[in-house]
């Protein structure tokens, strides 16, 4: 399995994700500052990545307050945790790993400091490990939805490279593959950072599954040949009624497949949804470097001083999704219902 991220000797070390596929390399981070810095500039990417990596972050900033009275420790651990939180702000799980931390502190705060920091550290490790079973079980619950012979398209990439292992969205594909069923995936190439291209395509190889790059706007044209008989994106956020945000440009797709009658699933961990948002108009959306849209390995591809907008994601309102694939079970409409079932541990 692809080692995304992982906890070694009190440092975090990541694949490289901007290097790939040319190159596999791995970044170490000693500090919880270096680990933000890794989420800002995308060695680490994917929602549920994000949410391990900001849980690990938390850990490696408490292995530098064990020496400090518990107030002056509470106060520094939770403003560790505010700054981690502020690294990227659409993805759900980086706060909702932060909220978990911080829980645990409050359960072990009458230790003495070093244990704290040591039970901390175990909460992290929970969480890594946990998201890798409950991708698994988002795999298997997704295959039942594929049948032999699908091609499938995905957006951006939602496999084991976003998350601790396995994958969400890829984590369906995955499972359809071990089951025997002979499946294509087309693969969108996802400007402008590329992750299709660069990440699932680098996946996908590895796994050895037939797919097929296209580029973003070829998506419609496949879908009215035909080609295409299931949708499945990840996520980063979902908001309580259904409506998610995801890479950008899964709007279009979703507006695309209603139209085509192609279904449009969305496969992601209850984590990723935010029971404190009604609707996608309150999801906050990322705007990045316009170097991400201007550039491509490192060389200008506009005329100087063009103007350009950089939005990181779109929301896909939940009228246009078919189901959500989550470890729950599959979510129906009405979502708001199905996702206070899911959220109580009952099975959909």
């Amino acid at each position: 399995m692809i080692k995304t991220i992982s906890w070694k000797n009190n440092k975090v070390v990541f694949i490289d994700q901007r290097v790939l596929p040319a190159a596999e390399k791995y970044v170490t981070c000693a500090s919880y500052r270096q680990v933000i810095a890794a989420i800002k500039n995308l060695t680490v990417r994917g929602a549920p990545a994000i949410g391990v990596a900001a849980a690990f972050a938390a850990a490696l900033g408490a292995l530098k307050l064990c020496d400090l009275t518990p107030d002056k420790y509470r106060q520094k651990f939770f403003a560790i945790c505010e700054e981690i939180n502020q690294a990227r702000p659409t993805a759900r799980n980086l706060a909702w790993a932060l909220e978990r931390m911080k829980k645990r502190f409050a359960l072990v705060q009458d230790l003495p400091p070093r244990r704290i920091t040591a039970e901390l550290i175990k909460e992290a490790k929970c969480i890594y490990k946990e998201d890798i079973a409950i991708n698994r079980k988002i795999g298997k619950n997704g295959a039942r939805l594929i049948a032999h012979h699908d091609n499938i398209l995905t957006h951006c990439n939602a496999g084991a490279l976003a998350t601790a292992g396995y994958g969400t969205a890829l984590g369906v594909i995955r499972a359809a593959k071990a089951q025997g069923k002979k499946i294509h995936v087309y693969v969108d190439e996802t400007r402008p950072v590329l992750q299709g291209a660069r990440l699932t395509a680098w996946e996908l190889k590895k796994e050895k599954i037939p797919f097929t790059l296209i580029t973003d706007n070829m998506a419609g044209f496949l879908m009215s040949r035909r080609r295409i008989d299931k949708i499945i994106v990840g996520a980063d956020r979902i908001a309580a009624n259904g409506d998610t945000a995801n890479k950008i440009g899964t709007y279009s797709l979703a507006v695309l497949a209603k139209e085509h009658g192609v279904p449009f699933y969305v496969a992601a961990p209850l984590s990723t949804i935010d029971v404190g948002i009604k609707s996608g108009e309150k999801i906050p959306i990322e705007e990045r470097d316009t170097r991400e849209v201007t550039r491509v390995q490192g060389r200008s591809i506009v005329p100087k001083g063009t103007k350009v907008y950089n939005p990181a994601f779109d929301v896909t309102p939940e009228n246009y999704i078919t189901a959500i694939v989550t470890e729950q079970g599959i979510l129906k409409k009405p979502y708001i219902a199905a996702v206070r079932r899911a959220h109580q541990g009952v099975k959909n």
